[in-house]
């Protein structure tokens, strides 16, 4: 009988070649594409579970009853505190509902569990731009376009943030 093969590769070995991919990519069309795949792949948990309560969630949401689409997301966190995709979710409900602060415990919960996370380095950076923290606002944009070098939008909110602190410091 043969040694048995090796173990069936964990999920995040894709994700990981997605994220390796996205750092390459200069087209951004085509870094926009692998951006998604990789959004998609995350929101995977693995779970029928958490993947249902993050439906429902989702239906919640659109029809602007946030208090049980946070009872969902609480209950995502709780079964499986790993899973990012849950942090974030509920880091962008909690911005959306005026609470800067939950949202940025959220996100830093999201980034402790993935530091790649494009969705969650975009809210940081836009939450600090927002509240007047240029210079965090920059470092946290020169983190995104470390991930995720392509992307137009960041970079040139990183010219715009550069320049106004350049003009700040003369």
């Amino acid at each position: 009988m043969p040694p048995p093969g090796p173990a069936a590769a964990p999920a995040t070995t894709t994700v990981d070649s997605l994220f390796e991919a996205l750092r390459r990519e200069r087209d951004p069309t085509k870094a926009r594409g692998i951006a998604t795949q990789i959004l998609s792949d995350m929101n995977d948990s693995g779970s029928a579970t958490v993947n249902l309560l993050m439906q429902w969630a989702t239906t919640a949401i659109k029809e602007k009853r946030n208090a049980a689409a946070l009872d969902f997301l609480d209950q995502v966190t709780v079964l499986d505190p790993a899973y990012a995709e849950g942090w974030n979710r509920r880091a962008t409900l909690h911005y959306t509902m005026g609470e800067t602060r939950k949202s940025m415990a959220d996100i830093a919960e999201v980034l402790r569990r993935e530091p790649r996370h494009i969705g969650a380095l975009a809210g940081l950076a836009g939450i600090l731009t927002e509240s007047g923290k240029d210079q965090l606002a920059l470092k946290a944009w020169e983190r995104y376009l470390d991930v995720y070098p392509a992307d137009r939008d960041a970079q040139q909110a990183v010219a715009k943030l550069s320049e106004k602190l350049a003009g700040s410091r003369t």
